[in-house]
């Protein structure tokens, strides 16, 4: 699918039992319909937690749940999930550069990078032979996802591509880290 390019539109956003739910819709030449929601509502998590999902026509179901952090899962502490197979994360939060800081994913006997590239509004999940660079209309609050594939990507790559695009990636760089570290370290005292 090497240069194949989409884009997912901001649908209406709906209420739910856990407050409002953004969708974001849009069509992948040669797969089909696809759908990133957050947060999901069928789910029986706890509160302090977000789930975001990806489902669509040709698409395997990809979830990703965290701890909520204005209104999306952080990446620590995550579960991604294809097909309901749980995927084994890992990252080093101690390295200065986005490569070192790059969430790394195993799953369907595949092995991923998940990186920023560029500013805080683009990220690439890449794995050997194939990537999907994506990009967000603006950082906090975007009217549209847009994704561009490279080598053999195919839908897998596109959805764990998309559905990360729902979770709070701002401690990918150091800048970002910083920035949310306050913030973060208070979300998770639940005995304050």
């Amino acid at each position: 699918m090497s240069g194949v390019s989409f884009e997912l539109q901001r649908a209406t956003s709906t209420r739910g039992r856990r407050g409002e739910v953004f969708s974001w819709e849009g069509q992948v030449d040669g797969i089909g319909r696809i759908e990133l929601t957050f947060p999901t509502e069928h789910s029986d998590y706890p509160a302090e937690y977000c789930e975001v999902a990806v489902s669509g026509d040709g698409f395997p179901l990809v979830t990703y749940l965290g701890l909520r952090y204005l209104r999306r899962p952080l990446l620590a502490r995550g579960e991604l999930r294809v097909d309901w197979d749980p995927a084994d994360l890992s990252r080093n939060v101690y390295w200065l550069g986005r490569r070192g800081r790059a969430l790394r994913i195993q799953t369907k006997g595949r092995s991923y990078t998940y990186a920023q590239v560029g500013g805080k509004r683009s990220h690439e999940l890449a794995r050997a032979g194939a990537g999907v660079l994506m990009k967000r209309s603006s950082w906090n609050n975007p009217r549209t996802l847009s994704g561009t594939c490279s080598g053999a990507a195919d839908a897998l790559d596109i959805g764990i591509a998309v559905v990360l695009e729902a979770v709070y990636t701002r401690n990918l760089s150091v800048p970002g880290a910083m920035v949310s570290t306050p913030g973060r370290f208070l979300n998770r005292c639940n005995f304050l």
